[in-house]
């Protein structure tokens, strides 16, 4: 079996942006390669220094010539295609005999690297991969402190060997621009951006993110100084004043931001239960609000301000947050499963028809309700028509909810049950089960769940003449079947297709 060819990113020169990735590709291949030129020192090889392990091959790939003159009869571009056809070669020896091979590669290995001669050889007759890496693109700017592009700005990508004329047209624009591969190119390349008119905003990058880089005007730059490792950047000119080598005093942050009130939810658990919409909604927030359980569910963050409150206060709870909103700041209102099921987006938007907030925007953002959660665990006992009801008296008194109860039972619809009981009330359980019985079989399966995405997760299926109401309080969530939801006592579903 063929050994696998991986083309890997280093970066532009500092170890540690060496990915995650590469740095275990590295350490596990049997067999490294990295070109050099013929001092036998390779940038590649030294940022990987950190993950190589002893014991591994090691293929230095030394180039014939790099800028000077060659005899070789095909001149310059025929001595470096004789060049990768060996290496080539050399690395299909050890692919041959199953041994996985490391390409090592500055920056990124399609970004003008050399590894690419390689692949274009080997990957059709081998398992190839690339791993990207950090360009040395990125780590120019990153050094330089400014931003390459914004907004609709179109960056490009220059080599310095190209003809003075020919770069001077392309950087006349007044888009940002990177003129790679100075060395021996650097006077052309500041000609031409003398020509293009853009010395003056020009800045030098050399061998940047390591520990010799060097930033500074171009138009400053000794040309008998400059390296190969080093590159002429235009960046953006939406970002005037700044730069990480003489950064211009930062102003004051003054937010001019409307205010508004986000009613999140938070699904039934912990973080995978969330949406990437709420945990957005959750991390722009200034003031985070709800019952403090809730609360405790999102992670502390020292920049924004918490304020918990009991579970019996969704009014004040609401007309709170529509003030700090009022005021200017981004509020978020938590709610367990989805706001807008037996939660506080009603209550929310209740208080907030008053005239004193219609300013202030509201917003829900929804979560995975409980009925949801409880359904997923046992298979699909929500697969027809279904309702949802809550056993809580505090807000609709128990006639009205026995009447819905016993509609919903004698329509043979599947019946979600939130707040079924508390350590207070009671009896409103034992009514129901009395009161489905009427309508359903013993044998109806129901399920039990409690605290479904939490620690102390339980889901059963019983029986509804089996159904036990000391067994069963606030954190349960009840689903009864239809005349057509079946069970086997673990999975439960019910059918799509309804008799008549």
């Amino acid at each position: 079996m063929s050994g696998r060819l991986y083309g890997v990113g280093v970066g532009p020169g500092d170890p540690e942006l060496v990915t995650v990735k590469a740095a275990r590709l590295i350490s596990d291949a049997e067999v490294i390669a990295y070109h050099s030129a013929r001092h036998g020192r390779s940038v590649a090889r030294s940022v990987a220094a950190p993950y190589l392990r002893e014991g591994q091959i090691e293929e230095q790939l030394v180039y014939p010539v790099t800028t000077e003159k060659t005899a070789h009869p095909g001149g310059y571009e025929g001595a470096l295609e004789d060049f990768y056809a060996d290496c080539a070669a050399r690395l299909a020896a050890h692919l041959d005999a199953g041994r996985d091979v490391v390409v090592l590669a500055e920056g990124d290995p399609f970004f003008y690297g050399s590894y690419m001669h390689l692949h274009k050889r080997l990957a059709p007759r081998y398992e190839a991969h690339v791993v990207p890496g950090v360009t040395s693109v990125s780590g120019a700017s990153a050094v330089l402190g400014r931003p390459l592009v914004e907004r609709d700005e179109v960056l490009t990508v220059l080599p310095g060997t190209l003809p003075t004329s020919e770069l001077a047209t392309r950087l006349a624009g007044p888009d940002p621009a990177v003129v790679m591969k100075l060395g021996r190119t650097f006077g052309a390349v500041r000609e031409a951006l003398s020509e293009a008119g853009r010395l003056d905003e020009a800045w030098y990058v050399e061998r940047a993110t390591t520990s010799s880089e060097r930033v500074a005007p171009l138009a400053d730059v000794d040309p008998d100084s400059v390296p190969y490792f080093s590159m002429a950047v235009l960046p953006s000119r939406l970002s005037p004043g700044l730069s990480g080598a003489a950064a211009a005093p930062a102003p004051a942050v003054v937010s001019e931001r409307v205010g508004e009130v986000v009613v999140v939810g938070l699904g039934p658990g912990g973080r995978d239960w969330q949406t990437p919409e709420a945990q957005a909604a959750l991390a722009a927030a200034d003031d985070l609000v709800g019952y403090e359980p809730y609360l405790d569910r999102v992670p502390a963050n020292p920049r924004q301000r918490r304020h918990p409150s009991d579970n019996r206060v969704e009014a004040e709870r609401a007309a709170f947050a529509l003030d700090l909103a009022s005021r200017g700041a981004r509020v978020a209102v938590v709610s367990s499963g989805d706001p807008g099921v037996f939660a506080m987006a009603a209550a929310v938007l209740e208080v907030a028809e008053e005239p004193r907030w219609k300013h202030v925007p509201v917003r829900v953002v929804p979560g995975i309700t409980a009925a949801q959660a409880v359904a997923s665990r046992v298979g699909a006992p929500l697969g027809h028509d279904f309702c949802i009801l809550s056993l809580s008296d505090r807000l609709k008194p128990w006639e009205t909810i026995a009447a819905r109860l016993d509609a919903a039972a004698a329509a043979d619809f599947v019946i979600a049950i939130y707040n079924p009981a508390s350590k207070s009330r009671r009896h409103q359980i034992v009514a129901a089960k009395e009161l489905l019985l009427k309508h359903r079989d013993g044998d109806t399966p129901v399920v039990i769940g409690r605290d479904v995405g939490g620690s102390s997760e339980s889901v059963r299926v019983v029986r509804l003449a089996d159904l036990e109401p000391s067994e069963i309080d606030m954190r349960t969530l009840l689903i009864v079947g239809s005349s057509q939801t079946r069970s086997d006592g673990h999975t439960v579903y019910t059918s799509r297709r309804y008799p008549g």
